[in-house]
């Protein structure tokens, strides 16, 4: 006797479906990137919250910027790190509407660091969304800003030396010292926990824009196993080892 999957997944015992916010575009980043989750919370908490029609997202430049061929709303893409001043001027411009930037550590820590620090400290009134990898994903692996001190990327072959390439860069912790952020957290997304932990931090920075409470400020903490030359599941581990204790998961601010 054959047995369908139909008989076997019946509307009674489903439990999880997809989004209907994602498009059935072949997803682009390389299998076990941190990227794909990030992206299905994103559009889970936009259908769950009912504002598809009222919400712009914005994305950079880098692996970040793929975002708007998954999840089908309005979007706006922005030059290389000037994704928080477009968000600005959305807002500003539509205050009606819900509006977010979805952004790599390459592009939000580095070029973009001036747009990102000063919407902050205005108090602008948008949610940033920071992917943090630690590394340059799409364009060959480099040393980014966030890189951790004695990591190798493809321009520091023998590990990041401060004393050489400076400091990693504590965006977060930046961002929460100004007074213009109301919500500042770190997350990540490697173990079912830790995503509905996520979740309900995006959730939460939605809703404050809601109440006109200033700028949500919410890192991921994530993988980049191509660049790091790691499996995926060796990658969710060093990260757990090496990229956790440098950047801890944890609310740094609620207002």
């Amino acid at each position: 006797m054959s047995i369908e999957i139909k008989d076997i997944i019946k509307p009674e015992n489903l439990v999880y479906k997809k989004s209907s916010l994602i498009t059935d575009t072949p997803m682009h980043y390389c299998p076990g990137c941190s990227h794909g989750v990030a992206n299905k919370l994103v559009a889970e908490v936009i259908e769950e919250m009912g504002i598809q029609s009222d919400v712009i997202g914005i994305t950079p430049v880098g692996c970040a910027v793929l975002l708007y061929n998954y999840i089908d709303i309005d979007w706006q893409e922005a030059a290389h790190g000037r994704a928080p001043a477009l968000a600005t001027a959305i807002k500003r411009l539509r205050p009606d509407k819900f509006v977010f930037t979805y952004q790599g550590d390459g592009d939000l820590a580095a070029i973009g660091t001036a747009e990102t620090i000063h919407s902050c400290n205005r108090g602008e009134n948008i949610v940033i969304i920071f992917i943090n990898n630690g590394i340059y994903g799409m364009t060959g692996g480099q040393m980014a800003p966030t890189t951790l001190e004695g990591m190798p990327t493809a321009t520091c072959p023998f590990g990041r030396d401060p004393e050489r390439d400076g400091n990693p860069l504590k965006m977060t912790e930046i961002v929460a010292t100004l007074p213009g952020t109301c919500y500042v957290t770190r997350q990540a997304v490697h173990t079912a926990a830790a995503v509905r932990k996520t979740k309900k931090a995006i959730i939460k920075a939605f809703e404050n824009q809601k109440q006109n409470k200033g700028t949500s400020f919410i890192e991921i903490v994530s993988t980049c196993n191509s660049g790091w030359k790691m499996t995926p599941v060796k990658a969710n581990k060093w990260m757990e080892e090496n990229m956790f204790p440098f950047y801890p998961l944890g609310d740094l601010k609620d207002e």
